[in-house]
């Protein structure tokens, strides 16, 4: 299993003194990052897609097996709620595949009153060619059920497993052969980690990534750490 754990951005000021060195130039976030974590979600996707020179400029300074996940533009999600999308996924497709083979899945958070609608899903993922992975957050309890899980299996698609302080109850469900977690509680100690180091562990991924919330405090690198010290530790949790 190829381990991807990172966070939800990188470009934190606050996190200088913490994660960062504190002089360090903005300009040089990104390869610092990409020397202690092998993945990174980008939100600000969310709001506009940025230019090419730019994704091609996050390319140069990340490793080649370093993996960008983006998340898809508000205007599919949000605006347009999955439907009449064609020329906006072909443009999200066009510019995310400049990143060549540091480009990860492509993540699609749903608004939290779109509820399940299942030809909608099935036409949205038809746009799709086979080598492009795509995670989908569900964030309205009526879209976890298996024929939402079967579809997203067909086309080899995978649910987002997001853990948040708010009462959805995201399933722990494969439907892919890789996996996407999203852990956006502000703090995890170690006892709550190593239950989902090993709820990881049962799967049968061949990749999973997991990115732990942005906090002023810098506790996302921190847990991201510990996080990846505690599934390769030999003692206890067996060999990824």
């Amino acid at each position: 299993m190829n381990l991807y754990v990172g966070t939800s951005g990188y470009s934190y000021k606050e996190w200088k003194g913490r994660f960062y060195p504190e002089k360090l130039p903005d300009k040089q976030m990104l390869h610092f990052y990409g020397e202690h974590f092998r993945t990174v979600e980008i939100n600000n996707t969310f709001h506009r897609m940025p230019r090419v020179s730019v994704l091609e400029g996050w390319a140069e300074k990340v490793p080649a097996d370093f993996r960008f996940v983006l998340k898809a533009p508000q205007r599919i999600t949000h605006i347009q709620r999955l439907q009449d999308v064609d020329d906006s996924v072909s443009y999200l497709l066009e510019v995310s595949s400049v990143l060549k083979e540091r480009l990860g899945p492509l993540l699609f958070q749903l608004p939290p009153g779109l509820k399940k609608d299942l030809p909608r899903l099935g036409d949205f993922l038809a746009l799709f060619p086979p080598q492009v992975r795509v995670a989908f957050e569900f964030r309205h309890q009526s879209w976890f059920d298996d024929d939402v899980f079967s579809l997203l299996h067909d086309h080899q698609a995978v649910l987002c497993i997001a853990e948040a302080e708010n009462n959805l109850e995201v399933p722990f469900v494969a439907t892919g052969r890789w996996g996407y977690l999203r852990l956006r509680r502000p703090d995890y100690g170690d006892e709550e980690l190593k239950a989902w180091v090993e709820r990881v562990r049962e799967q049968e991924w061949e990749d999973v990534f997991v990115f732990f919330k942005h906090e002023d405090e810098a506790r996302g690198p921190e847990m991201a750490r510990r996080f990846l010290e505690l599934i390769t530790a030999p003692k206890g949790f067996g060999n990824l």
